[in-house]
């Protein structure tokens, strides 16, 4: 409980700090910051943050984003289908490039660089790593994570800069008409109810990324049948985003790498490599559907579904476009990726060389 309490009151003085220096989404990023020179810093009490919290975000946020989608949304994402599976497919090549990149510079294994670079595929590699022999884990969830947060950090900065007509006082116009809480009951029960079992359902029969798109899903189908839901207030979006953002700050454990300079300084290049090809993705994706520019940046932007819906909602950006780009990515990643990358390893890994054993399931 006292870790439980420290690792809060880190993330309440992060969120507030931001906040007070008018920082992009501050309860997500302050947060992250904090919880993670916290578990850097403190040595004698462990900041501690159970993942069901993050998991109680995760479903606020597909809920918030479930209620963007409209027919006219679904037609228009079926007319891209093409435009997603291409960009998936470019995105992917290009984070292999920067992988194999990498991995001549700095001597690692080429698939523990690889599965380290795959953009929005955190858990799903993490499963694959521990079953497949040879792979680092603990550098290739540091290139995940690091990433992750390198993401997390720059897009924003990205998105409310003149680049993208980011527009500070259209932020605050929109946090100043967001719903107020007496406005949730009694209708936000029944969708309570719906979100919770589906994210539980989802959980079970494995699906990716379960308690963000159950209850997503299954407020879009309420949604498109006619029940519509109460929009949320902006201070339990701030809670979800501190949720989150405590649980990714911790993720990041640089003390256990090997060669930490090395790493780290490869882990940011590449991370900065990976946003200027989204950029460029987005320029094509832009020019081909007509989208706007913060809209097929996002879209694009390698980082997690709950952090591009938090940001498209923040910016006016077409939020159900941005989901299902990235939903149709993390599939995509889910279903297609690990048996490509088992085959690939096949030629990668050579029988009875493995540079590490596999690391057992906890």
């Amino acid at each position: 409980m006292i870790r439980f309490i420290v690792t809060l009151a880190l993330s309440l003085i992060g969120g507030t700090l931001f906040s007070f220096i008018h920082s992009p989404l501050p309860w997500l990023l302050g947060p992250m910051m904090f919880a993670f020179l916290g578990a850097r810093f403190l040595k004698k009490v462990r900041p501690l943050w159970p993942s069901y919290l993050r998991d109680t975000a995760l479903i606020i946020i597909g809920y918030s984003i479930g209620l963007t989608f409209t027919m006219n949304t679904l037609q228009e994402m079926g007319q891209q289908l093409p435009s997603m599976i291409l960009m998936t497919v470019l995105l992917l090549v290009f984070s292999a490039l920067i992988a194999y990149c990498i991995s001549k510079v700095s001597g690692l294994p080429l698939p523990t660089v690889l599965m380290g670079s795959i953009p929005g595929g955190l858990s799903q590699m993490i499963i694959l790593a521990e079953d497949t022999e040879g792979i680092d884990l603990t550098v290739m969830t540091f290139l995940q994570v690091s990433r992750l947060m390198i993401i997390i950090f720059c897009v924003p900065l990205l998105i409310f800069s003149p680049l993208f007509g980011g527009d500070r006082s259209a932020i605050e116009d929109l946090v100043g008409v967001s719903a107020h809480w007496s406005d949730l009951f009694p209708t936000i029960f029944l969708f309570a109810i719906v979100c919770v079992v589906c994210a539980v359902l989802a959980k079970k029969i494995r699906f990716p990324s379960a308690f963000l798109l159950g209850p997503m899903i299954a407020t879009a189908v309420l949604h498109l049948s006619g029940v519509s839901g109460p929009a949320l207030p902006s201070g339990l979006l701030d809670v979800s985003q501190l949720l989150i953002g405590t649980y990714v700050g911790l993720l990041l454990r640089p003390e256990s790498l090997t060669h930490k300079v090395r790493i780290i300084g490869l882990a940011i290049i590449s991370g900065f490599v990976l946003i200027l090809g989204s950029l460029g993705l987005s320029l094509m994706l832009s020019s081909m559907h007509g989208v706007s520019s913060a809209t097929a940046f996002l879209a694009m932007a390698p980082g997690g579904m709950d952090q591009m819906g938090i940001m498209a909602k923040e910016v006016h950006a077409d939020i159900a476009i941005v989901t299902c780009y990235q939903i149709f990515r993390t599939w995509f990643i889910f279903f297609a990726v690990p048996p490509l990358l088992r085959l690939a390893f096949k030629y990668l890994i050579p029988r009875g060389k493995a540079g590490n054993e596999p690391v057992p399931r906890s």
